[in-house]
């Protein structure tokens, strides 16, 4: 990935809306959507709550409108398609991966004069919606539904770490693109798209150069195209970092047999 892409992915002053079409233009070559795509929705958004005083009150009948009037609400699932890490066919079909819909969402909550954040509540990430000094609301992006302040408050004891805070940590921009090109390179393998997958693989090794597990899934993306010679050092790598691993135990025996093997013919 070449530092123009990375620094425009860092830059706070480019909206994640903007990032992600970044990516997708690095993955698949080219993005149908524009941010101006939302306009409509944000449009109905915003005259249906025009006429409420109660930032508390409007941030319900968003909720409300988007899940319901935009049919924007869904189950959880264990995988999603590559389609539903798109943004254009994500809102058309209003079928969108966790990270993904929880930036589109912020987004027309920020266009609708909210304050938002992705927030980390034990086991999943969730919208913070701020309603005023004293209120916000926090909702999963998927189904819709928030927690109540019991259910908060039972959540955060999962926490590690001082249990008289009770601070919720927002996600920051780095993770939550890290969490959209991992589900997005996973989605790519399962459906065998693995030149696509490594191009995602690239962009999070230069987000986080010294993970050895995107170097594995590198090296296990360039075997499967052929280039097995550029992805031994990947292998071996993974094998050197994480030894313990049972993974990478496995792929040890293979690399020895993989050396002997070249040995004897040469």
């Amino acid at each position: 990935m070449n530092e123009l892409l990375f620094s425009e992915l860092n830059d706070d002053d480019k909206s994640l809306i903007e990032a992600f079409v970044l990516i997708e233009e690095v993955v698949f070559g080219d993005s149908d959507f524009e941010p101006g795509n939302l306009s409509e929705i944000v449009e109905q958004c915003s005259e249906l709550i025009s006429d409420t005083e109660e930032y508390l009150e409007k941030a319900e009948q968003l909720i409300n409108e988007l899940f319901i009037g935009q049919l924007f609400i869904d189950n959880q699932r264990d995988f999603w398609p590559v389609s539903a890490h798109k943004l254009q066919s994500g809102v058309d079909f209003k079928l969108m991966s966790p990270a993904l819909k929880s930036i589109v969402l912020c987004h027309i909550f920020r266009l609708c004069g909210f304050e938002t954040d992705v927030v980390y509540v034990p086991k999943k990430n969730m919208i913070r919606v701020v309603c005023d000094d004293v209120y916000a609301i926090v909702f999963d992006p998927i189904t819709g539904e928030s927690l109540n302040w019991h259910e908060l408050d039972l959540c955060m004891d999962e926490l590690d770490g001082d249990p008289q805070s009770d601070q919720i940590e927002d996600i920051s921009r780095l993770s939550l693109i890290v969490k959209h090109v991992s589900s997005l390179k996973n989605a790519l393998i399962r459906e065998g798209q693995f030149a696509q997958a490594l191009k995602c693989v690239d962009i999070l090794i230069a987000l986080r150069p010294e993970d050895p597990f995107e170097r594995r899934d590198r090296g296990f993306l360039l075997h499967q195209l052929d280039c097995f010679k550029v992805a031994y050092d990947d292998y071996q790598y993974f094998v050197d970092k994480c030894p313990k691993d049972p993974a990478a135990q496995l792929l040890k025996m293979q690399l020895d047999k993989i050396t002997i093997a070249d040995t004897v013919l040469h």
